[in-house]
């Protein structure tokens, strides 16, 4: 599975502002809204749902915030690189500058895991995140996910 499956350029907000978690999460469901044509509130609601269980700021200044939504019909993501870091509450407590939203079908069982490992992966490799931080271009930000090495085993 290639990060370029998941998100297409007109996805990725590369010099997003946002005050705080709530904000950023409003924002990206709002981006996903646009992408999905599922409605902005269901998809904010449906993430900050599963945020309430945990916060899914990995460490390192990534989040990857997901959800499962009825009305997807495909594994689609959004991303998004932060002008200024904001609390997203990570496990190692430092604030998130990149943040990649997942949505999946209800029924997407291990292929969501999948998505969410494979992220994960791509988002461990220091110098695609070095290259993304340095970047305000939507199209190099996608060219860089989608060649992301998958350097960790699948």
């Amino acid at each position: 599975m290639d990060l370029s499956d998941l998100v297409q350029a007109p996805a990725i907000l590369p010099v997003l502002r946002a005050n705080s978690k709530k904000q950023l999460l409003q924002l990206l469901a709002e981006k996903a809204a646009a992408v999905t044509g599922i409605p902005e509130r269901e998809i904010f609601d449906t993430i900050l749902q599963r945020e309430r269980l945990g916060s899914t700021g990995v460490g390192n200044g990534i989040a990857i915030p997901h959800g499962k939504l009825a009305g997807v019909k495909q594994i689609t993501g959004v991303f998004a690189r932060l002008e200024q870091p904001v609390d997203f509450e990570a496990l190692d407590d430092q604030p998130v500058d990149l943040v990649f939203l997942l949505l999946a079908p209800e029924g997407a069982g291990a292929d969501h895991l999948k998505a969410l490992s494979r992220i994960a992966r791509v988002l461990r490799d220091s110098d695609t995140v070095a290259k993304v931080r340095g970047t305000r271009d939507a199209a190099a930000i996608h060219a860089l996910l989608a060649s992301a090495p998958a350097s960790h085993a699948a």
